[in-house]
């Protein structure tokens, strides 16, 4: 080798808990495209949180090798079990040149070494733990001393997916700047030409305005702060909806919710249909986040072309321009003035002027300058 560059197809492994949601969205979308540029890619994968439809597409994809590891999200004595199982993996499967873990566990359970040769560790948190601003003291203590113990001493690359993580790993966790490297994530453009039909799937009349969400139904992604938004604006935009697609551990309490506003008829949820597909049948998104690193949903919605409601989380400045192809509201639980935004998207010229900036910037997140940029990263640490 004389350009640092190996002269063979890189052989990776790539680690991932949390099996759906965006983190899955980019897990899927990493293996396969390293595949399909040559890479070797042995994938790792924790069943217990993994959804159907992600196991499904993953062993679709032309891997090297799949594996099940049992991962817990908490730490537990099983993880001692799911890190020898990694070990038998990285073992028998080896030798790679770089292993990458995505999010906390498997993130901790990669960095931690058997003894041997050095082999590049790569760890893509997909939002810390301590971005969480309704973390306590207590919690932020210790997931932000693991994070800083393994960032200064465990971790070869760490890939934060926008600025606001990364200045937050750089500042509030102390981790090296020398190992932190921004990579803003990338998505393929969502289908298109079914906009009707997945209106009349879900329920929707013609000629409403769709505000949508697209993610878990959990504390993290706060949909009852749009549910509250919606029910303060319903009565003066008549012709407005909320379709919201997900499902999670407060599903029982949002379905309690919806059916307390008085607009239940104009909300509907469901996980039937995939976030991307859904995309088409939006007039808007809704992200009224608590806390992010940069969510696959803002790119999807950018990439369709859709105005976009954010709350001011990380990425959402990235993606969003306040007052152009949208606004960025306070990230609170006080939903006044996310309910004043939506009021505001749902008049015409407003609307014409933001979906003329939102498509303008429909280019400027792809999937291909991701994995061009991971790839590139992942060379220099092989040829080191």
């Amino acid at each position: 080798m004389t350009t640092g560059i190996p002269d063979r197809p890189l052989r990776i492994l790539q680690v991932l808990e949390p099996s759906g949601g965006g983190s899955g969205r980019h897990f899927l979308d990493l293996c396969g495209s390293l595949a399909a540029r040559g890479h070797q890619v042995t994938a790792i994968y924790s069943p217990l949180r993994a959804e159907e439809r992600f196991v499904s597409e993953l062993r679709s994809l032309p891997l090297k090798s799949i594996h099940a590891v049992r991962m817990t999200r908490s730490p537990s004595p099983s993880d001692i079990r799911a890190w020898l199982a990694i070990n038998r993996v990285i073992k028998a499967g080896g030798p790679f040149d770089v292993v990458h873990g995505h999010s906390s566990k498997a993130g901790a359970l990669t960095r931690m070494r058997m003894p041997g040769a050095h082999v590049p560790r790569v760890y893509t948190p997909h939002a810390f733990r301590t971005m969480d601003p309704t973390l306590g003291a207590n919690g932020r203590r210790i997931f932000g001393g693991i994070e800083t113990l393994f960032g200064k001493y465990l971790t070869d690359a760490l890939i934060c997916v926008s600025r606001d993580e990364q200045e937050h790993a750089a500042g509030e966790l102390s981790i090296p700047r020398r190992v932190l490297h921004t990579i803003i994530n990338g998505a393929a453009p969502p289908p298109t030409g079914h906009r009707d039909e997945i209106r009349a799937r879900l329920g929707v009349p013609h000629g409403a305005f769709v505000f949508g969400f697209v993610g878990r139904l959990s504390e993290q992604k706060a949909p009852e702060r749009l549910i509250s938004a919606f029910q303060r604006m319903a009565p003066d935009a008549p012709q407005s909806h909320v379709v919201m697609i997900g499902f999670g551990p407060q599903e029982a309490d949002i379905r309690g919710q919806i059916a307390d506003t008085g607009f239940a008829a104009r909300i509907h949820l469901t996980s039937s249909v995939p976030g991307p597909d859904a995309m088409q049948a939006f007039d808007a998104l809704v992200m009224p986040s608590r806390y992010e690193a940069m969510s696959y949903v803002m790119l999807e919605a950018a990439a369709s072309g859709l105005p976009m409601i954010l709350a001011d989380v990380g990425g959402a400045s990235t993606v969003l321009e306040h007052g152009g192809n949208g606004f960025l509201v306070a990230n609170s639980d006080n939903v006044a003035e996310l309910s004043e935004a939506m009021k505001a998207l749902v008049v015409p010229g407003t609307y014409a002027h933001m979906v003329a900036a939102a498509v303008g910037r429909k280019g400027d997140y792809l999937l291909d300058k991701m994995i061009h940029e991971t790839e590139r990263l992942y060379l220099t640490l092989a040829s080191k």
